[in-house]
């Protein structure tokens, strides 16, 4: 079996394991690598964006030689590779996590228990629940939900299709890196500056085959490409912005505006101003269109790798075509 056929296989079968069980709760692979992590920081921290990137360097390094060296131990077998691609994309993606917690928090406010959706949101974002009335939580949360459509899926498939069960692991390795110590907290700030901008690197190929398949699987797709193109921008994230602004147009919403991290008041520019207020009916909608945005770019990843391997085929030959003797 070849290499392509074996990623799309694996990681078909990834989603769906996600799909049908979710993340463990206890004993999750990033769970794991998240402790080590931490541990490495404890070794290493220093208000200094050098030992930043070493602790960087680590954990990324790690994870990826963890992933090559499996990834070599069962190539001579394609079933094995097949289960290997498999269980490295059930580790790494959160897309059933993700509708999950949304979900839940959408449950909450349709029942007009704001306390239990406050205590349900930080499970989404980093947020600070007590600065929202139920709109501003309805808000928050499809934000995150097209946020993380990004970074807990698509960003993954992304790079499974461009390196195999290497590129899973390193994603996911960067992606919660920056969850950890990328944020701008004064311990963090001067050491999590690597790991924060190889996030922006890892991410951007992601974020914008996120906001593709927004506008090309959503309800809108004009106003998904015209939020997009108007609004991205102005984001203070490279990667957010292409995918919020999609997720707006796409289900004709207004986000960004006025939030509050940890005490911290941001004023972020509105996403799709000419918009409706977001309200807890498009919660769902914006999970609905996370999982089609899902399943598309396992279709897009496969298609590209086959199509690439096609390619690499097709050259030799043609080359051959032109020699003389």
């Amino acid at each position: 079996m070849r290499a392509d056929r074996e990623f799309a296989y694996g990681a078909a079968a990834g989603l769906l394991g996600d799909l049908l069980l979710g993340d463990p709760r206890r004993g999750h692979p990033v769970a794991v690598f998240g402790r080590a992590a931490a541990a490495v920081e404890r070794v290493l921290w220093q208000d200094d964006r050098g030992r930043g990137a070493l602790h960087t360097a680590v954990c990324v390094g790690g994870a990826v030689a963890l992933g090559s060296l499996a990834a070599r131990l069962v190539r001579s077998s394609p079933a094995a590779s097949v289960a290997l691609t498999g269980a490295a994309t059930w580790a790494v993606v959160g897309g059933t996590s993700l509708a999950r917690e949304a979900r839940a928090v959408g449950r909450a406010l349709e029942s007009g228990d704001l306390g239990a959706a406050r205590a349900r949101l930080p499970h989404l974002c980093g947020r600070d629940p007590q600065a929202l009335d139920a709109d501003g939580i309805a808000r928050a949360v499809v934000e995150s939900v097209a946020e993380n459509t990004s970074d807990a899926v698509v960003g993954a498939l992304v790079w499974g299709a461009v390196a195999g069960v290497p590129g899973l692991l390193g994603f996911r390795a960067v992606n919660t890196l920056d969850a950890m110590v990328g944020h701008k907290s004064p311990r963090h700030l001067r050491y999590g500056w690597a790991s924060a901008r190889l996030d922006d690197v890892a991410g951007w190929p992601g974020a914008r085959l996120t906001a593709v398949l927004a506008a090309a699987a959503g309800p809108d797709p004009r106003g998904a490409v015209l939020a997009w193109r108007a609004d991205a921008a102005k984001h203070p994230s490279p990667n957010a912005g292409p995918v919020e602004a999609s997720f707006a147009g796409a289900l004709g919403v207004r986000l960004g505006g006025t939030l509050s991290y940890a005490g911290r008041v941001e004023h972020r520019p509105v996403l799709n101003g000419g918009g409706r207020a977001v309200t807890v009916a498009d919660i769902d909608r914006a999970v609905r269109l996370s999982r089609r945005v899902g399943w598309l770019a396992l279709g897009a990843g496969a298609a590209a790798r086959i199509g690439v391997r096609a390619v690499a085929r097709a050259v030799p030959r043609g080359l051959g075509k032109g020699r003389t003797a």
